[in-house]
């Protein structure tokens, strides 16, 4: 067994994918749309919009699609976790670009680095990193 989220978004699914791509930890690997290769459309203002995708990268595996009843991300978040300070550093900087920065960046007292940030997408995420 293995847990894979899902993010839900209203209709930014495609944009945050190309933004995580961007940020360099995956790629889409699966991309359907609404409405596509008799694909089913809810609505005609979903078509065209993710219906499912799958976003792979190492350690990463997630899934994500538009959903016009999608709510804000509440109650969870997105967990990376990282044995390279350095690369956590790089991530998390790329990934506050046009976001909110919850908890900055600092070694916690429990005695990893940490932080959170909420992404320009609304998805909650959470950096962690027991290495130097």
């Amino acid at each position: 067994m293995r847990l894979s989220p899902s993010l839900f978004f209203t209709t930014g699914c495609e944009p945050a994918l190309a933004f995580y791509e961007q940020c360099g930890f995956g790629r889409g690997t699966i991309l359907l749309r609404w409405g596509d290769n008799d694909m089913p459309v809810r609505t005609e203002a979903m078509r065209g919009k993710i219906l499912h995708a799958r976003f792979e990268g190492p350690g990463v595996l997630f899934h994500a699609s538009d959903n016009d009843d999608a709510e804000p991300m509440k109650g969870s978040a997105m967990m990376l976790e990282f044995d390279d300070l350095a690369v956590m550093r790089e991530l998390f900087a790329r990934m506050a670009v046009g976001g909110r920065i919850t908890v900055p960046l600092a070694r916690q007292y429990w005695g990893t680095f940490f932080s959170m940030l909420v992404d320009a997408f609304g998805v909650q995420w959470m950096f962690s990193c027991s290495g130097e």
